[in-house]
């Protein structure tokens, strides 16, 4: 991976102190997944280049100590990806934020630059590098970046504009994973932050605004929708307004998404219900175990994920929560399983919730998850949630037929999740109260369905 930085404002080789990396110097820079390089290929009054060369070591990415691939064969260590996002981060991190100790005027005034970035994926559409690019005042050139007929996968990229040194690496940094639409790294609420840090200031005029939201945040629709809104807000637009902090030092939305009113109603559910010791199965980054945390009612809590990263995320959220929190710490415990094979971790628990997580098992898997969930640990109250999938046709930008997430194997009508419910139920000793969450329509139902399964005696 390769991108290199070129002014020709002189003295050109005031490049070096925007980028705090001296001409005369070759740098290297450990980045988790390979080595960074800088140095400079010309070092003139009157032109300067910096380049970021990114080696990454291919076998690291699946058998290292932290893999983020499963193939050997991939292209990751060769194109211009969130990998070169997160080199630039590590190597330009005092330009990126638009500072420079010697020259502070410097790096407030835009300067003629020029941008190459080899190889950038752009999954087959050819317009796509200057949708990205152009609306924020660059003459691009888009090369075939496999030298063949211009239909191919990848893309080389010149960049031409009189801007800040950080206005551009921003651009780039942000607009990389987006063209790639993919990142190599778990994507949670950071990356909400990380959007609205690097996108202060041109994101939410631009044209492709919605896709740019889309793509960062790898289409989960929590997010996208969170971010949307914080670019809303900080326009002055009346997206959803907030209203002041609640009592957990958070601030709550008027108009809450379809994701927020799930947690609440499985929150209230529970508060109504009385258990006092609650596992939140397939507990993702941790949202609902927050909101339970935050209940003196609720006196033990437990968290079980087939992912390694949504637990660390899911820690990390509990962590602050727990800063934040006044009164006593209490800890919860998160455990890594499956939950199609029996783990004695996860028994003994009066509740437990799955929320959002059948959809994501194979069909031919459920009766085993059914054997585990209400056979083993067998909860005295069990909470489900899943899509609706008769609402689908309301949401404009889902195709005909399509699924609300890609990770999604399935989803019911209302008698397909009412009819499993129930032989569930009857197989394994429960009774099963059907309702939903969301804003109903008169013929299709509520967007999201809800079983409440309480044990028989």
């Amino acid at each position: 991976m390769l991108l290199t930085i070129t002014t020709t404002r002189k003295p050109a080789t005031d490049l070096g102190y925007l980028l705090h990396k001296h001409p005369d110097k070759t740098q290297t820079f450990d980045t988790g997944a390979g080595k960074a390089h800088v140095f400079y290929t010309e070092a003139t009054d009157e032109r300067c280049t910096a380049a970021l060369l990114l080696d990454i070591d291919p076998i690291e990415l699946v058998r290292g100590p932290n893999p983020v691939l499963h193939d050997y064969v991939n292209d990751r260590p060769y194109v211009s990806s969130s990998f070169l996002s997160v080199a630039m981060s590590r190597t330009y991190a005092t330009a990126l934020a638009g500072r420079c100790r010697d020259r502070p005027e410097l790096a407030k005034t835009p300067i003629p630059l020029e941008a190459r970035i080899a190889a950038v994926p752009c999954r087959g559409q050819d317009d796509l590098v200057q949708r990205l690019f152009t609306p924020l005042g660059y003459e691009t050139e888009v090369e075939d970046g496999a030298g063949g007929s211009g239909k191919g996968r990848y893309r080389n990229v010149t960049l031409w504009a009189t801007k800040t040194l950080a206005d551009m690496l921003a651009h780039i940094y942000v607009l990389l994973p987006v063209a790639d639409n993919r990142k190599h790294y778990y994507i949670g609420d950071a990356e909400v932050d990380k959007l609205m840090k690097r996108g202060r200031g041109w994101l939410d005029d631009h044209p492709e605004r919605n896709l740019i939201v889309r793509r960062y945040l790898g289409h989960r629709r929590t997010l996208a929708s969170e971010a949307a809104n914080q670019l809303d807000a900080e326009a002055g637009r009346d997206a959803e307004p907030e209203n002041a902090e609640n009592s957990a030092g958070t601030r709550r939305k008027e108009h809450p998404t379809l994701h927020d009113e799930r947690i609440d109603w499985a929150v209230e559910t529970l508060a109504r219900l009385g258990p006092a010791s609650i596992v939140d199965l397939g507990c993702g980054e941790g949202r609902l175990l927050r909101r339970l945390a935050e209940r003196p009612e609720f006196t033990e809590l437990a968290g079980a994920d087939a992912s390694a990263w949504s637990l660390e995320m899911a820690k990390h959220r509990l962590r602050k929560a727990r800063k934040n929190r006044a009164g006593p710490d209490r800890g919860v415990e998160l455990f890594q399983t499956a939950l199609t094979f029996r783990d004695e971790r996860l028994e003994g628990y009066e509740a437990a919730t799955l929320i959002e997580v059948i959809e994501h098992i194979e069909p031919n898997r459920l009766d085993t998850l059914e054997e585990v969930v209400l056979g083993r640990i067998r909860p005295a109250i069990l909470l489900v949630t899943t899509p609706n999938r008769e609402y689908n046709v309301l949401y404009p930008g889902l195709e005909a037929g399509g699924l609300r997430h890609r990770d999604h194997r399935f989803e019911w009508t209302r008698a397909e999740f009412r009819r499993w419910s129930e032989r569930a139920a009857e197989r394994r000793g429960y009774t099963v109260t059907i309702g939903g969450v969301g804003e109903a329509d008169d013929t299709r139902g509520q967007p999201t369905q809800t079983g409440v399964f309480e044990r028989c005696g």
